[in-house]
């Protein structure tokens, strides 16, 4: 199971590999020509409209207003990224304890998370 199938639908994993690899925004038009190129059968423009507009609603996407639609684009990362949004979304504090915990109990991991700080500040 790939990371990005941990924490997506199978369809919803299809768009963000099409929107992480865009250069910018593409309409949901676009991301369809995208999936649909040598796919057979094809998805109907409305079963993507529909899980873009979802992925914007849970904040996967982000979308502003093109002409009569809209233009999308990632605004996260990475799988990684979503991960940690539900995770932190879902269970608050005890989510960000949990991993103290975790990075405590290991000296590597502790070690990897001071030099990321330091790059940070």
């Amino acid at each position: 199971m790939t990371d990005l199938a941990k924490v997506l639908g199978p369809l919803e994993a299809e768009i963000m590999r099409v929107l992480w690899a865009a250069d910018g925004a593409l309409t949901v038009r676009q991301v369809l020509g995208a999936l649909n190129s040598g796919r057979e059968p094809t998805l109907a423009y409305t079963t993507v409209m529909t899980v873009m507009s979802r992925l914007a609603d849970k904040g996967i996407l982000s979308r502003e207003p093109l002409g009569r639609g809209f233009a999308y684009q990632a605004a996260l990362p990475d799988a990684a990224a979503i991960a940690v949004r539900n995770v932190l979304r879902d269970f608050g504090d005890a989510a960000i304890a949990r991993f103290v915990d975790q990075v405590d109990a290991d000296p590597s991991a502790r070690e990897r998370l001071r030099r990321l700080l330091e790059v940070e500040s």
